[in-house]
């Protein structure tokens, strides 16, 4: 599969990043569907005489995904120069190479792209401006024309330094398999308590003692509910019959039936 893509393959790519990224985006896969929309270019190419492998390519590419856009090319070039050097048998390592990009470039593209370009560019454009000059309207277009040309590169940057991870690694794949899944699954569970925030304002109170239950679980385990929520939710859609949407609806159910039993305990309570 070596040298299949070409550099109209990669633009078709970038243009699809610049507008079809967020398409489609909800909270079970969020970038998901729009990653799967903006691989589409390159996966033709790559598995055009192999209808299973394509179908397999997609499945793959259709999982949990969310960066900074502007980030995502740097990905999604690493993903395409892997895919393109291993094929899909290594979906794992492409799944781990996603999953454990995403979450560290989303800190820095926040960081960089949104609140320290908006705050300088904008800052400066709204005071010349002010001042009636009308080069401040301008600066947020140049200064936006130079982000899509930042993003541009960064597409060639990630697939040649894809390239050359997936080259020097071609010996020694098993080994940075079992790193990508590791470094995936670390940034996963490291997003479950920044996403999920659940808390459970239960206090049972007996006479003059107060018990927090939230703050006992914090003793035992941080972020112990939200781990609970994550587990609960994985077993569920495993269950037959089981989708997304119905999983929303028992999540829903179950909130209401902790949030109420802060009314039992302070029954309870008030009976002693």
């Amino acid at each position: 599969m070596t040298n299949k893509l070409t550099k109209s393959d990669l633009n078709k790519v970038y243009v699809r990043n610049l507008f079809g990224l967020q398409w489609g985006w909800n909270y079970e896969k969020m970038q998901g569907l729009g990653y799967s929309y903006v691989m589409m270019p390159a996966l033709k190419k790559l598995y055009a005489d192999d209808p299973e492998k394509m179908k397999k390519a997609l499945q793959t590419q259709l999982g949990f995904f969310n960066t900074t856009p502007a980030m995502s090319h740097l990905i999604i070039g690493a993903d395409i120069a892997f895919e393109e050097e291993f094929g899909i048998e290594d979906e794992t390592a492409i799944t781990g190479l996603k999953t454990g990009l995403m979450g560290p470039f989303a800190g820095v593209g926040d960081t960089i792209f949104i609140a320290i370009y908006r705050a300088i560019v904008f800052s400066i454009a709204a005071y010349m401006a002010q001042g009636g000059q009308v080069v401040g309207l301008l600066i947020p277009l140049i200064a936006g024309l130079a982000v899509l040309g930042v993003r541009y590169k960064f597409t060639f940057i990630g697939y040649s330094q894809g390239k050359k991870i997936a080259t020097e690694f071609a010996d020694k794949m098993k080994i940075f398999t079992a790193a990508a899944a590791i470094l995936g699954l670390t940034v996963v569970g490291g997003l479950i308590p920044s996403v999920i925030t659940y808390k459970l304002d239960l206090t049972y109170k007996l006479g003059e003692v107060s018990l927090s239950v939230q703050e006992m679980f914090d003793k035992i385990l941080p972020g112990l509910v939200p781990l609970a929520i994550v587990l609960l939710s994985y077993w569920l859609l495993g269950k037959k019959k089981m989708n997304s949407t119905r999983l929303i609806f028992v999540l829903i159910l179950l909130g209401m039936v902790l949030g109420n039993l802060q009314g039992v305990f302070a029954w309870v309570g008030g009976l002693f």
